[in-house]
């Protein structure tokens, strides 16, 4: 029931809809089912060596026949060798994000790949347009994991990137549901890109702690919080309190870092440690209340695309 978009031309995808990369989450069994159920499934490379990514990728081509990506953050030290491996596994869709979109977007498209950098506001989002890239995901600070400074929200950073550049505009951040989506696309995005909500997949690889703690949680449980080292939106608990005072008493970013440093991420999300863990979601976490298969979900956005729309003739 979807008709084409630019996007849907440039990715080769059914539906305006990707499954967005997601440290300790999204590995290739969850990027194969979104692939499967007509969304473009990304891998998830920051919580990877080069060895576990080149795995997760001839996992996911194991269980698809259909395009598969690779997001690959920009501030991680194996960024080169996750390219090389991914490049040399036959990918050719490259979700970038937290760098320069001028550092490797040439590279990747002298590979013949299809580059798509994720931004925070109109000037960056100019910046990816004058560095080559195919299209931006513009996300708002409703997003989860790693998030702009700025602070600028989906509803208004979309129709401003989409005036800002020619190339085709993605929206993310705070979106979960088809009325969600239709409201994106209705401030001229062309896809949306979503993160929490297919956290909260069976074949999500997010420990069952972790997604009970998202389904039961309310619409003040999430912050954006180190902003003087790498803004990041958390799932307050114990460890949310230890940066919180760390930055009540001004910290700076070395000791962060330190605070950071031992498996956080991992511990909360893969593990399940609710206590101790970096538990990384988005706002719209409020919103999300079932834990469905790829497929069951991309029917239920669909149904809801279709009753929203038809909610909007009835209005209009």
């Amino acid at each position: 029931m979807y008709k084409p978009t630019s996007i849907t031309k440039l990715l080769g995808i059914e539906t305006p809809i990707i499954q967005a990369g997601m440290v300790w989450v999204s590995g290739g069994k969850l990027a194969a089912a979104a692939a499967n159920a007509g969304a473009l499934g990304l891998i998830g490379a920051g919580s990877m060596k080069p060895d576990l990514l080149k795995h997760h990728i001839e996992k996911a081509q194991s269980l698809t026949t259909k395009p598969i990506g690779v997001n690959v953050p920009l501030l991680y030290k194996d960024v080169e060798s996750q390219l090389k491996v991914a490049l040399e596994c036959g990918i050719r869709i490259f979700f970038t994000s937290a760098g320069s979109p001028k550092k490797y977007t040439t590279m990747l498209k002298d590979h013949g790949a299809i580059v798509v950098h994720v931004t925070s506001t109109p000037e960056l989002a100019l910046k990816c347009e004058q560095a080559g890239v195919d299209a931006v995901v513009a996300e708002g600070f409703e997003a989860g994991g790693h998030n702009g400074r700025d602070e600028i929200t989906t509803l208004a950073l979309i129709p401003q990137v989409v005036s800002a550049v020619k190339i085709p505009v993605i929206a993310a951040g705070g979106i979960a549901t088809g009325s969600q989506i239709v409201a994106a696309m209705a401030l001229g995005a062309q896809a949306v890109q979503m993160g929490s909500r297919f956290a909260v997949t069976k074949e999500s690889s997010a420990h069952e702690n972790f997604k009970k703690a998202i389904m039961t949680s309310g619409p003040g449980d999430t912050k954006l919080m180190m902003k003087n080292l790498v803004p990041v939106r958390l799932l307050k608990n114990k460890f949310a309190e230890e940066i919180a005072a760390l930055e009540d008493r001004g910290a700076d970013a070395e000791a962060l870092e330190q605070l950071l440093g031992k498996g956080r991420a991992k511990s909360g999300m893969l593990e399940g440690d609710l206590e101790r863990g970096e538990l990384e979601i988005g706002q719209v976490s409020a919103m999300i209340r079932q834990d469905l298969t790829c497929k069951e979900l991309m029917n239920q956005l669909s149904r809801e695309v279709q009753a929203t729309i038809k909610n909007l003739n009835a209005l209009f």
